[in-house]
């Protein structure tokens, strides 16, 4: 079995602006393996939040052995990026070995479109608001805030899109003093759910206070090992691939959540339909799906996925899986 990884490169349609900085394009990382001819592949996209590079993540995609499947790659590398576009690739591989799609594989059914959220950079209010009137046909946009000047964003993204659904993620930035007094305008404001709205290392201030608006954790949520943490202080949990590290740690924190009464939400990094494919599968039924990252690009891979009225559409075989 060979491993192979190489680094790539997407332009963004216009420049990405959260509370933590801004890009103009997307760094990704692609895993594929080879065995016996045939080849899977799978992309991660390493996030500085925690302390992953595109070097360090692809030394440990490099230092893998020969020979390792899905269950032992577990002992082989962390829940993070470089484990994520290993097992998707290891998923990839399987479905071309066998002629099966890789929900076949994992005993699900049949995967169908979901509605995916929008996500509308970080800006002046006025020009949030022009973003807004130019995407209130979608049904469901997510805002990035987290600055001290978030209520004239939000009040101008819900004037541009007054029928849209509303998502607000504050990736860290409030103070438990902040979010207590802008959960009553986030209720006003018709918010579906916020989320992270505090550093995951400060967020047992949430424990006891009132949440009129579901609170989704994302950063505060890797994997299985994350939910002893999460209660009295969340109602949903963010499952992002590059946080579980791969597909399959996905399905599983996916079955947990919701044996123990959190709803789920599917993210993403910004990266290609590559990327998106593997959680399309997670995204079943979520309460939230945010999968718009390749609607942020300028290009993308071949055979990318379909973004349509119905949403994000499965990946076909060419693509992956």
């Amino acid at each position: 079995m060979q491993v192979s990884v190489t680094r790539d490169v997407f332009k963004l349609a216009q420049v990405f602006i959260i509370s933590r900085g801004s890009r103009t394009e997307a760094n990704v990382l692609t895993a594929r393996i080879t065995r016996d001819g045939v080849t899977g592949w799978g992309e991660c996209v390493p996030y500085a939040r925690y302390d992953e590079t595109l070097d360090s993540v692809t030394s440990e995609i490099e230092a893998l052995p020969d020979a390792f499947d899905r269950e032992s790659l577990y002992d082989l590398l962390p829940a993070g990026a470089a484990r994520n576009a290993v097992d998707c690739a290891l998923w990839d591989l399987e479905a071309k070995e066998t002629g099966r799609r890789v929900w076949e594989l994992a005993g699900l059914p049949a995967p169908r479109p979901e509605i995916t959220a929008y996500t509308l950079s970080l800006d002046s209010p006025e020009k949030m608001r022009a973003q807004a009137s130019e995407n209130a046909f979608r049904p469901l946009l997510k805002i990035k805030l987290g600055t001290p000047d978030d209520m004239p964003r939000l009040e101008a993204v819900r004037a541009g899109a007054p029928t849209s659904r509303i998502i607000v993620d504050a990736n860290e930035g409030w103070s438990a003093e902040v979010y207590a007094d802008l959960a009553p305008h986030l209720v006003r404001l018709g918010v579906d759910l916020v989320e992270q709205p505090l550093p995951a290392g400060e967020d047992d201030a949430l424990i006891g206070m009132d949440r009129p608006v579901p609170v989704c954790a994302d950063e505060s949520c890797h994997d299985r090992a994350s939910l002893s943490g999460l209660k009295g202080k969340y109602d949903v949990v963010n499952i992002k691939l590059d946080k579980t590290g791969g597909l399959t740690e996905a399905l599983r924190l996916r079955q947990a959540a919701l044996a123990e009464g959190y709803q789920v939400m599917v993210g993403c990094m910004v990266g290609s339909s590559l990327a998106m494919a593997p959680a399309t599968l997670v995204a079943q039924g979520a309460l939230v799906t945010d999968l718009d990252g390749p609607l942020l690009l300028a290009e993308d891979r071949e055979n990318a996925l379909i973004f349509d009225t119905s949403g994000v559409h499965p990946p076909v075989a060419a693509l992956w899986g």
